[in-house]
């Protein structure tokens, strides 16, 4: 079976790329090498890209470009869209970017399949826990919640829980793929109009679709160079350069951590199983982590004495918790995620200690965020 991925030098597809290439797959890759993710000359910068480079077929291209996406997509049977501008806080002030290339190069893959003659079976397009917001919660007499963005005022007094305007707390619950769409961020509406285009345009065209909401993918090849994305290598970034932590509002905010290769695992298990067709999937661990434990634990493997300062500032369009209800991949896919977060931060923190630790532009991206007036 011929495989195009778009994006498939990145962290996850690189990762796909080369586990699909073992499996037998002709595997075809279309990527841009963002300077962002990438360095500015990925041949030595960038791991990813090395990691992939005459193990497939590779194609220099941007998914915001129609001539790439006809070269890429001739003669392939499953399309995994993986490329796209990543990052919730940068979204809020590149959004003609954020939108070109997430909106408009889904639209363009979209316009070719339904126009041009082709082979496609079955595309997957990688969506984001973005898309839910703030996900869902329990009033304890009012049942489920979907609540608003925070308050700004509040939050710069201090107050980072979710609370109901009756002044109960509300208890966060795992998000299932049944619950309200109500993104905070431009990056979470164009994952949400992303998947909605794919599911809609190709059931139309009889071609297979599939969405997979990944909650946050960490673990060895995640890019060190990008201050905008992926707190565990932007601390890590930090932590090597002799730096302290910044952990934005108390620390208790948390994320569901899901290692790479039990992503990649969960994306193949929708390659070659037709039950996934047609369907939407959270890919998670269903586990909630803080960010003060992610701290803790990375001071912990890199043996370092840092600093963790928990500074109060906060990200307009970041939220407070997510973690995911993944009991229908488990159920439809019989998946399983592998790797506790212990394993991976090991593995993961193992792999950083091997590589060439640049001085990332962390504060010059807190910087630009504070100019915006994103950065509180």
């Amino acid at each position: 079976m011929k495989i195009l991925i778009t994006g498939g030098a990145g962290f996850i597809g690189s990762k796909l790329s080369l586990e699909l290439k073992e499996k037998g797959y002709e595997v075809t890759v279309l990527d841009n090498l963002s300077s962002q993710i990438h360095g500015e000359n990925p041949d030595e910068d960038s791991p990813l890209y090395r990691s992939i480079l005459g193990k497939v077929n590779f194609i220099k291209g941007d998914v915001a470009n129609f001539e790439d996406w006809e070269k890429a997509i001739d003669g392939q049977e499953v399309i995994i869209h993986f490329a796209a501008e990543t990052g919730t806080g940068q979204s809020m002030y590149q959004i003609e970017k954020y939108t070109d290339v997430n909106v408009s190069g889904t639209a363009k893959m979209l316009d070719l399949l339904v126009n041009k003659p082709h082979i496609v079976k079955k595309v997957i397009i990688a969506s984001s826990r973005a898309v839910y917001g703030e996900g869902k919660y329990l009033h304890p007499e009012l049942g489920l919640i979907y609540p608003r963005p925070r308050n700004v005022e509040e939050m710069r007094n201090g107050k980072f829980e979710i609370m109901y305007p009756d002044g109960q707390m509300l208890r966060a619950l795992p998000t299932d793929e049944e619950s309200k769409i109500h993104p905070t961020s431009i990056y979470g509406i164009t994952k949400y109009t992303q998947e909605q285009m794919v599911m809609t345009a190709c059931s139309s065209m009889g071609v297979a679709p599939v969405a997979v909401r990944f909650q946050n993918v960490y673990g060895e090849g995640q890019s060190l160079l990008n201050p905008y994305t992926g707190i565990l290598s932007i601390f890590s970034s930090q932590i090597l350069n002799g730096n302290d932590i910044n952990v934005f509002e108390d620390g208790n905010e948390s994320r569901d951590f899901i290692h790479v290769d039990d992503a990649v695992e969960a994306t193949i298990k929708c390659i070659e199983n037709d039950a996934a067709n047609g369907e939407i999937f959270n890919v998670g661990t269903g586990v909630s982590t803080s960010v003060t434990t992610v701290a803790e634990n990375l001071r912990k493997f890199y043996n370092i004495d840092f600093e963790i300062n928990v500074s109060g500032q906060f990200r307009l369009g970041d939220i407070r918790h997510n973690f995911a209800d993944i009991s229908k991949i488990k159920s439809k896919l019989n998946f399983q995620p592998k790797i506790s977060f212990e394993e991976g931060m090991s593995k993961f923190t193992n792999w950083v200690l091997q590589q060439n630790i640049q001085n990332v532009k962390f504060k010059e991206s807190l910087d630009e965020m504070k100019v915006k007036g994103l950065l509180k």
